[in-house]
């Protein structure tokens, strides 16, 4: 066995699914349920009122994001069944065309076209339908389209981010809510954008100052707005 058949290499695109579906869902729920928090905290609302608002805003949240994902996604399956389904159409009634496309497609990226439709022709008499789909409607098993496993990602990252913002209500003093919330949230917001580019391979602190900022903004904005209700209603 040559050292090409022992060597496995693994790729950061391989995370690229589950990564964006994590990512999404755990910075939704802490940045919307922490503003959600500060809003009506800066109402003037009691704890328990917080807590009954913060609890609301995450069984609906993880709700919505499993939703939008499934439909989301579910439109993406559907779009790459339809165009799998008419090249393999265009597989079965002509053949000839779809294998000068394809060597087209090997001369574009470099090949001698002799070359290109050898390698056209030898790709084709192994698996016609995945040489086209991979090569040119760019759709592989990495990148398919899984709505499923996209709704449950996102609805139980988004969970797990509205709990931490929860948590820190249900253990801080009652007149500390604004700015307990409001710095323990940017601070897992931070570690989380540290995380994600550590784990897609980007920079660490780029990605944490871009995800801690935009919270930051969230929460400040939501702050306002409800000190402003607070003073109408009061």
């Amino acid at each position: 066995m040559t050292i090409f058949g022992r060597h496995s290499e693994s790729h950061r695109a391989e995370r690229i699914g589950w990564l964006r579906a994590a990512v999404l869902g755990a910075n939704d729920g802490i940045v919307s349920t922490a503003s959600l928090i500060v809003g009506v905290a800066a109402a003037k609302s009691d704890r328990n009122e917080i807590l009954i608002t913060g609890i609301a805003g995450l069984v609906a949240g993880a709700l919505s994001m499993a939703a939008g994902e499934y439909v989301s996604v579910s439109s993406q399956s559907d779009t790459e069944k339809a165009d799998l389904a008419r090249e393999r159409h265009e597989l079965a009634t002509n053949p000839d065309f779809e294998t000068e496309e394809l060597a087209q497609i090997y001369v574009g990226r470099g090949l001698e076209p002799a070359l290109a439709r050898l390698v056209a022709v030898q790709l084709m008499e192994k698996d016609a339908l995945k040489s086209h789909a991979r090569d040119e409607l760019q759709i592989t098993d990495l990148g398919a389209a899984r709505p499923i496993q996209a709704a449950i990602a996102s609805a139980t990252t988004f969970s797990i981010g509205a709990i931490l913002p929860l948590l820190v209500v249900l253990f801080s003093v009652p007149e500390k809510v604004i700015p307990s919330v409001s710095i323990s949230s940017i601070g897992f917001l931070v570690l989380l954008g540290m995380l994600s580019a550590r784990a897609g391979g980007a920079g660490v602190w780029k990605g944490a100052i871009r995800v801690g900022f935009w919270g930051a903004f969230a929460m400040g904005a939501t702050d306002l707005i409800g000190k402003l209700v607070g003073t109408l209603v009061h």
